[in-house]
């Protein structure tokens, strides 16, 4: 039994003639009918009723075709895999990313992927750090987007791109009117998301603190963070991608008077064959980000555009 045979059943069986069969696989009508009668012989079944102008599948042929078809799927599929393996820049690429990043990231670094790598099927997963470093293990994810170092031999990564934290502030609170914000002043009614998210362990190292702030929230996302904060209860630190939408919630934001910040990188097994992969989409995002630390230096940032 061979591959070849198994597409020439499926032709028969998509066609009802060995006519038509034949010439959808490119083959003469006698070699097609050949190679058939032989699968025939060596499964012991028939799997066609021939007629005059007909070929008619047998209950045993219904019985095996979805076989037949997991089979030439599943071959096909490792075709393709191979075929993705000698072009790194094709097929799919997941890449895990953490959820204080991936909404500001992703939209403006996604076009300049698809034109830059129009092959390559990029699939984002967004995650906490420590669940995507998990799947990056289990070898579920090919790439992931961190604010932080990685662990262990097994693992590489390559900083992309620095990103300011600023203060984000309600319009009314006294700290709003100054042009630089000290961290420590943030620290008695700061918020701060729960644990398990690096930005708040970097939120509460920036501001000198191990764990304890004067606001009793711990919030599942960012976006609840600038709602509470848009409120009135309380300041938060917020990476400087988000200055947009902290904006667009009527927050005031304020660069901090040391410029401390995070570092965003790229991390990767250090045996994965696609390396050309992870260095090219790298280098796009890396590309797209440059200067953003600078400009957000000076000032509060808006927008990327």
């Amino acid at each position: 039994m061979n591959l070849r045979d198994l597409r020439y059943l499926l032709a028969v069986a998509e066609h009802g003639h060995f006519g038509r069969a034949a010439e959808a696989c490119g083959v003469s009508q006698p070699t097609l009918s050949v190679q058939v009668r032989k699968l025939e012989t060596l499964l012991g079944v028939v799997l066609f009723e021939r007629g005059g102008k007909t070929a008619a599948p047998t209950a045993a042929c219904d019985r095996l075709i979805g076989h037949v078809r997991a089979a030439v799927a599943e071959a096909d599929a490792i075709l393709a895999v191979a075929r993705d393996l000698r072009d790194p820049l094709a097929g799919r690429f997941r890449l895990g990313i953490i959820p204080t990043l991936a909404p500001y990231l992703l939209p403006l670094v996604f076009a300049p992927l698809r034109e830059a790598l129009p092959a390559l099927e990029v699939e984002p997963w967004e995650d906490q750090t420590a669940a995507l470093l998990e799947r990056l293990r289990a070898h579920e994810l090919d790439a992931v987007l961190l604010a932080t170092e990685v662990d262990g031999r097994d693992l590489l990564s390559r900083a992309l791109f620095a990103e300011p934290f600023l203060a984000a502030l309600p319009p009314e609170h006294p700290l709003a009117g100054r042009a630089v914000v000290a961290e420590e002043d943030l620290a008695r009614d700061m918020l701060v998301l729960a644990d398990g998210h690096c930005l708040r362990d970097q939120a509460l190292a920036a501001c000198g603190q191990s764990g304890t702030l004067g606001g009793t929230l711990r919030a599942a996302s960012l976006a609840t963070l600038l709602n509470m904060v848009a409120a009135g209860y309380g300041t938060t630190l917020i990476p400087g991608l988000a200055a947009g939408v902290a904006q667009d919630a009527g927050l005031v934001l304020r660069p901090l008077a040391s410029r401390v910040g995070r570092t965003v990188r790229i991390a990767w097994r250090a045996r994965f064959p696609r390396r050309a992969a992870i260095a090219s989409v790298g280098e796009v995002i890396a590309t797209r980000l440059r200067g953003f630390a600078t400009a957000a230096a000076v000032e509060a940032p808006g927008r990327i555009v």
